[in-house]
């Protein structure tokens, strides 16, 4: 998925940004607010982001994927809210502050390699910013499928 470039952040429309942190174990990263367990587990790209697929927690529909480094995983971890961090805008965001459509966190689970995470919400409203409720509304792709033998 690419990111297209976004218009200039005003104000209201993000939390205060601050850098992302860098990967764990570089001389110039700051200290990470995750427990050090996790952050040790946690693979993050060159940026330092972790991909983030949120879920419904009663549905288990897909609704979308956004971006994390470690202050937007422990803001949503301690908060009760979902906070991204963007790549176009380089800021945090917190969902539904601007639109209303808040992601409420049940819960926040990291796959095996460490790579992703499943954040598991009570999604109030549309999940994508065009309006749909996921992301992927209306995107099918064409595609040849299979069948378990």
């Amino acid at each position: 998925m690419s990111e297209q470039p976004a218009p200039a952040p005003t104000t209201d429309s993000a939390v205060p940004a601050a850098p992302p942190a860098a990967p764990a174990g570089t001389s110039s990263a700051p200290a990470s607010p995750l427990p050090a367990e996790l952050a040790a587990a946690l693979k993050r790209d060159s940026a330092g982001l972790v991909a983030a697929v949120v879920q419904q927690f009663d549905t288990n529909e897909v609704l979308m994927l956004g971006w994390m480094d470690d202050e937007a995983l422990h803001r949503t971890m301690t908060s009760g809210r979902v906070t991204f961090y963007s790549r176009s805008r380089q800021e945090y965001w917190r969902k539904g502050d601007t639109s209303g459509h808040v992601q409420w966190v049940k819960s926040v689970a990291m796959d095996c390699d460490g790579d992703a995470l499943l954040v598991r919400v009570d999604q109030v409203g549309a999940a994508c910013h065009t309006g749909t409720r996921t992301c992927f509304d209306g995107r099918d792709l064409p595609v040849s499928t299979g069948h378990a033998s």
